[in-house]
């Protein structure tokens, strides 16, 4: 059942750009589980740059790393050492509920009766603060101010039933988007929402090893050989015993985000079987088709046009040309320009190439316009070098709602799409034509049904509902009363 729910909007930061959530990985059966795991979590970066962490265990204890930054600041080859064991699991973050703070970084473990259990999540939990005041209620003490230290707290509770059975009956609580990884000394289980809103998919080293990871792009990195995508609703148990997968709920309708294809997975990862990179590409092609401008060449922004750059260009027959140019050695800087560095944060990423472009028709490429103070700034760029004309085409539908299932849109008022119309967004943005592709068309270049995603950030209708109040009733029976 779709649900339009336009108000209790999840928390949000100021970016023009649409917000990575978060990437995990983990592996089970080597005995360099941490540092494989590592080197997933670089394959994974692109999926949250706040914070990073790895969880071990050898069958008898668990060991843990983590910290603010990126994953090679986060971790040397000293504290990799210090992460013994056959198993490991890995996380990157950027927080779409919690604080951004070394608190609220992950792997979450804890100690519950003598046995450690450790979570990694991506995704977002639209009853969470329902459940946390549940808990609280009946004693529990939380840490942090993460949705996803409900689901340890959840476990802990019905522990007692054995491992299968604490699985079937905490997550019988929680609705909304998980693809997550526990862990305890010698098992790794791997959860996927039954609408299956964010990707994982299993792999398998040479060797036997078990690899679970949010993209294949983190598979192949480690040279693991890709076995399939967890199903929505299945659960996975990895032990000595070998690979289980159980489907402990009843189906429900797929729910994929297909802002996934448009913007965050990586364009040589596979997700929701098919490829990111060719997806991309038949947007561009499909825009071709849609929108038909003469123009003296195609152009990105780099590098989220980058693919549907290309497919628009070879479908129109209208040259590509990069027109900016990206520095790609941008890292964080705490060194703050002065005022009179106007626009300092965009042409320290992205610099036009003033002789290619003075006098000439472009055609600009993006994946899409979420507050459009960037994409205002890069078309001023473009101007101030004397381009002719500028006409922006976008890979995707206006995005005019929020998102409640892990990425960190803003909220609804600060969409351009939603305040504004077509007309109003082309001239604040300073351009000759403004052109979305049409959902149709978007769905069309995925290959899949339309009813396999999840589009509420473009058409509002959301396929689970956020809890506007809680009540007993709502934990349906399960375990955690």
């Amino acid at each position: 059942m779709e649900h339009v729910f336009p108000s209790r909007e999840p928390k949000s930061r100021p970016t023009s750009r649409p917000t990575h959530e978060c990437g995990i990985c983990g592996i089970y059966g080597h005995e360099d589980a941490a540092k494989l795991t590592y080197f997933g979590l670089y394959a994974l970066q692109h999926r949250g740059q706040e914070s990073a962490g790895i969880v071990s265990g050898n069958g008898q204890n668990m060991y843990l790393h983590k910290d603010m930054g990126l994953v090679p600041e986060v971790f040397t080859e000293a504290n990799l050492q210090r992460l013994t064991g056959h198993l490991a699991v890995g996380h990157v973050r950027y927080s779409t509920t919690g604080e951004s703070s070394i608190i609220n970084t992950q792997p979450f473990m804890v100690t519950h009766q003598g046995i450690p259990l450790a979570v990694a999540h991506n995704g977002n939990l639209v009853n969470s603060l329902d459940l946390r005041n549940h808990l609280e209620k009946k004693g529990s003490i939380f840490q942090t101010t993460m949705d996803s230290e409900v689901v340890i707290h959840l476990m802990a509770r019905t522990m007692h039933m054995g491992l299968t059975k604490a699985i079937k009956e905490s997550f019988a609580c929680i609705r909304g988007a998980y693809s997550l990884l526990l862990m305890t000394p010698d098992t790794m289980i791997a959860v996927r929402d039954p609408n299956g809103f964010r990707p994982l998919c299993l792999g398998r080293l040479a060797d036997g090893a078990y690899v679970v990871a949010s993209e294949t792009c983190a598979l192949d990195l480690i040279t693991a050989e890709y076995v399939r995508d967890i199903e929505p609703g299945e659960v996975v148990i990895i032990n000595k015993d070998g690979l289980e997968s159980i489907f402990p709920w009843s189906p429900r309708r797929k729910s994929y985000c297909i802002f996934e294809q448009v913007y965050f997975a990586r364009p040589d990862s596979d997700i929701f079987g098919t490829n990111v990179y060719a997806v991309r590409k038949r947007m561009g092609e499909i825009l071709a088709r849609e929108a038909k401008i003469d123009a003296d060449f195609v152009m990105p922004f780099p590098d989220s046009g980058n693919y549907a750059a290309i497919g628009y260009s070879q479908a129109s027959g209208i040259p590509l040309e990069m027109g900016m140019i990206r520095n790609h050695y941008v890292g964080r800087t705490f060194i703050q320009p002065s005022q009179a560095m106007r626009d300092f944060s965009v042409r320290v990423k992205l610099n036009p190439v003033g002789s290619l472009l003075k006098g000439k028709r472009v055609i600009i490429v993006e994946d899409s316009i979420i507050r459009g103070t960037t994409g205002r700034s890069r078309v001023k760029a473009l101007r101030d070098v004397g381009a002719k004309e500028i006409h922006m085409l976008v890979s995707c539908p206006p995005t005019r709602h929020a998102c409640y299932y892990g990425i960190d849109f803003p909220t609804t008022t600060q969409l351009i799409a939603s305040t504004k119309n077509l007309e109003e967004i082309t001239e604040y943005l300073g351009l000759d034509s403004l052109t979305y592709l049409s959902l149709e068309g978007l769905v069309e270049a995925t290959g899949l049904p339309k009813d396999n995603f999840c589009l509420a950030c473009f058409d509002g209708n959301y396929p689970v509902a956020p809890d506007l109040s809680f009540t007993k009733d709502a934990l349906g029976g399960c375990g955690c009363g």
